[in-house]
């Protein structure tokens, strides 16, 4: 399994300010969408989030977001590895992902560009 990227994931408690530091920061452009009452900001390498505390504290416990090209693929060694599958993979609007604890305690989301699209 390659590893195209990380995305440092980032709960902040004004994303408005936030987006405006790190697109400052990064000189790249927010892109946005909302996702269980959690307002999303993408800039750059930083995934910004802002909303209710009860669904920061779950989202708190993922240390980092890992780009790969297929979420099955990372499924596969991921198992094979020792590390257990604790969500997923599903799709988002911005592809597949899943949530996995690796066998030292670490919580990480894998994602892969491959959306599908709803019959």
């Amino acid at each position: 399994m390659e590893i195209l990227g990380t995305t440092l994931r980032v709960c902040v408690e004004d994303l408005e300010s936030s987006v405006t530091f790190y697109e400052q920061l990064t000189g790249s452009k927010a892109m946005r969408f909302e996702r269980g009452g959690v307002a999303v900001a993408a800039v750059g390498c930083f995934l910004l989030m802002s909303g209710p505390e009860h669904e920061l504290e779950v989202l708190r416990k993922v240390s980092a977001t890992i780009a790969v090209h297929d979420v099955d693929e990372a499924h596969a060694v991921l198992m094979s590895a020792g590390a257990k599958v604790v969500a997923g993979p599903v799709a988002t609007p911005a592809g597949r992902n899943l949530i996995a604890l690796h066998p030292d305690g670490s919580i990480f989301e894998y994602v892969d560009r491959q959306v599908t699209t709803g019959s």
